[in-house]
């Protein structure tokens, strides 16, 4: 126990020597050493810039995602291109309907809720709205926990509202903002067409897709306007055509989210039995949207931090380069430390904390350059960018991989060098 004791300081202290030696020669030619240093640099400001935008754009992605709800299905009408090609649907499927809502609940057990929805834009809108009219949806009560809403002021319609076909409403942050302004919103009235809401309440912030979902709406999430489906269908809504859907939409509220895929396939196999094969609607699964989405950032992650590591390479074999010409630079001084005793790992040791030194430092101004980046793509591009503490590890670890990967070659011949050669070298 003693003598461990005693050789663990003497180890440390063979360290640190070296490592002083190594900074005053790469201080000694600064210029030569920030060259060599650029390529680590600009490797891992590569790495941790780019992870941060795909960690930024991903996480807004999953997060829009699991707002749909991953133990949700939602069905989508699809809308046709024209008219003519509306007509047609039409001699097959009389479209998305009540009905069906009401034959899928009775065959599909494991749907705990659910609530169909009408959407609309009303031609006419007062207080004359801001900016774009509000969309309306007209949907059951149940909404309020499928859709994850937050009632920040008043409250949400209930089941006495929606059998009633009661003239309220709810109004989300961007309609509300866009009605109101900053005026008290809850209590007044809201014109839709030609019936007059009674506000009763204020729906919180949602997110909205930044970017396309797979089957998913593109729409501002915030300026809506949400009313019970039966004054949506009965009072509210236009004259409507035979061509139009009664319903566009259905929300599904599943017990587990171990069945959504095959409570999916039961849901479009009873709706293509409904509709004829028209393929008038879509069904969308947010459970596996979000898997699909996690492996898509994996493979992004992946292939960011392949291109990005050229610049690592590249920086490596500047290391290198610099380490060979160093050894040419410094035969005599090996030779000399080889002849009053030095051991050939003394040299390698040398040679190795050198290329570390670089990589390390050129890591650190890296990491630093990367953050700026990210923060300057964020302000000028208005992207959300997100540096993670693993992207910072993963670039500075790999750095200092490739210091001592490329460095070690350099150190080894330096090691070999012959003692009495070395010294006769000029």
């Amino acid at each position: 126990m003693k003598s461990e004791s005693l050789t663990a300081p003497k180890s440390l202290a063979q360290w640190l020597p070296d490592i002083l030696f190594g900074l005053e020669n790469l201080t000694t030619h600064k210029l030569r050493s920030l060259l060599t240093m650029l390529g680590m640099i600009f490797g891992v400001a590569a790495v941790v810039a780019m992870l941060s935008i795909g960690a930024g754009a991903q996480q807004k992605v999953m997060a829009f995602i699991e707002q749909l709800g991953v133990r949700n299905l939602i069905v989508e009408a699809k809308e046709a291109q024209n008219e003519q090609d509306l007509q047609k649907v039409r001699k097959i499927s009389n479209g998305l309907r009540l009905s069906d809502y009401q034959i899928i609940r009775k065959n599909v057990p494991s749907i705990q809720m659910g609530t169909p929805r009408k959407r609309f834009t009303p031609t006419k809108v007062l207080p004359k709205p801001q900016v774009e009219v509000p969309t309306v949806y007209g949907v059951e009560p149940s909404y309020l926990e499928i859709g994850h809403l937050r009632v920040t002021e008043g409250r949400f319609f209930d089941a006495n509202d929606n059998a009633a076909s009661a003239p309220v409403c709810v109004l989300g942050a961007a309609a509300k903002d866009s009605l109101f302004g900053a005026a008290q919103a809850v209590g007044e009235y809201v014109k839709l067409n030609e019936l007059w809401c009674h506000v009763i309440g204020i729906a919180g912030p949602q997110l909205a897709p930044q970017s396309d979902v797979s089957g998913v709406r593109t729409e501002d999430t915030n300026n809506l306007i949400y009313a019970p489906l039966n004054s949506v269908l009965y009072r509210l809504e236009d004259s409507q055509s035979w061509l139009k859907d009664e319903v566009d939409g259905l929300y599904l509220h599943l017990a587990s989210t171990d069945t959504s895929a095959t409570d999916a396939e039961v849901v479009r196999g009873i709706l293509n039995a409904a509709h004829h094969n028209a393929g008038d609607f879509s069904v969308i699964v947010p459970a596996e949207l979000l898997a699909q989405q996690k492996r898509t950032e994996q493979l992004f992650n992946t292939v960011m931090v392949a291109i990005a590591s050229i610049s690592l390479l590249v920086g490596g074999i500047g290391i290198m380069n610099i380490m060979l010409a160093a050894i040419l630079e410094r035969t005599r001084e090996i030779g000399v430390r080889r002849a009053v005793g030095a051991r050939r790992w003394d040299i390698i040791r040398q040679f190795v904390i050198e290329a570390i030194l670089i990589s390390f430092a050129g890591g650190l101004v890296g990491v630093g350059a990367g953050f700026a980046i990210s923060q300057l793509i964020a302000w000028l591009a208005g992207w959300s960018t997100i540096v993670t503490v693993s992207s910072i590890l993963l670039a500075f670890l790999v750095s200092i991989s490739v210091g001592l990967i490329f460095g070690i070659y350099p150190a080894v011949k330096a090691a070999r060098l012959d003692p009495v050669e070395a010294i006769r070298y000029e």
